[in-house]
């Protein structure tokens, strides 16, 4: 295995982070939705989140349990690898939210490392909200072989996409795009704010966050197989695949997979022209 041989911290895994409280608001809904340029009238107006949404009140929790597995000094190497929400029910004004995270495992690779990081969305009286696993990437280091668990599966034969696909779904990155979504994804990196920055860090520009790719993704998938219905919506995960920039035109699309027990699963992909930006989508719906 190539890159620099660093050791994770395998005693920091699954400990739990403090809790982090988060009131929600019809503004803050609507403030979302607005900033990846969602469609979708009950998301638009604050009656129901958006279901990328989910990581905003869990942003401050996510994060902390690295800092007891990974060295600082390579946090400069990291990037999003994966996201999956798991929602047990939708997020609604006046929820009152209680979020923390645990590392669960780390894994070497041939060009990196990987950490697996679960997260728990509760309201105030225990109900389980929603889970998430965010799958973090070290850029050339080596951490060795796998320790603790990863996320759950979620890739699908890309034999599935040369079939036609079942719906196209276009959205534009605006040029102002990141720096609507920062305030209010609560989200503030300034890969996606400063040119000087970004350039610094070797980029060409400004990149797109992520997570607002896939907030446009999910409406995509939503209007058109979901009815529109975010508490239908039962599991959406990604692979983070290439870098956003604003300006650029998306498209999403989207393969139906199987049903079983009242659910239907999706496969879907996310392009900028021939660039797949996001891969292994998948979005398990209830019928």
């Amino acid at each position: 295995m190539t890159g620099t041989a660093v050791e994770f911290t395998a005693s920091g895994l699954n400990a739990w982070s403090d809790e982090e409280p988060f009131e929600v608001t019809g503004e803050r809904l609507a403030e979302y939705a607005a900033a990846t340029n969602d469609p979708i009238e009950a998301h638009l107006k604050g009656e129901v989140a958006a279901p990328i949404f989910a990581i905003v009140p869990v942003f401050e929790a996510m994060m902390m349990p690295v800092l007891e597995v990974v060295p600082m000094n390579i946090f400069g190497r990291v990037v999003h690898g994966e996201q999956d929400f798991h929602f047990h029910r939708p997020i609604r004004p006046g929820d009152r939210l209680i979020s923390r995270a645990k590392a669960i495992g780390y894994e070497g690779k041939d060009n990196g490392s990987t950490i697996t990081i679960l997260i728990e969305c509760r309201a105030q009286d225990g109900e389980l909200v929603n889970e998430q696993y965010l799958t973090a990437f070290f850029r050339n280091v080596n951490a060795g072989p796998k320790v603790g668990d990863g996320a759950p599966a979620h890739r699908f034969d890309p034999a599935l996409t040369e079939q036609p696909p079942l719906a196209r779904i276009a959205a534009h990155v605006d040029l102002n795009q990141t720096f609507r979504y920062s305030p209010a994804s609560g989200d503030p990196v300034p890969l996606h704010l400063d040119e000087q920055v970004a350039k610094d860090a070797g980029l060409p520009g400004i990149i797109a966050h992520g997570l607002c790719t896939m907030a446009m993704s999910s409406w995509g998938v939503l209007a058109a197989v979901g009815g529109s219905d975010v508490a239908r919506l039962r599991r959406f995960a990604v692979r983070f695949s290439k870098m956003v920039f604003p300006g650029d035109d998306l498209e999403t699309r989207i393969w139906r997979r199987n049903a079983e027990k009242g659910e239907t699963t999706y496969a879907f992909e996310t392009g900028r022209g021939g660039d797949l930006v996001l891969t292994d989508g998948l979005a398990v719906i209830a019928d």
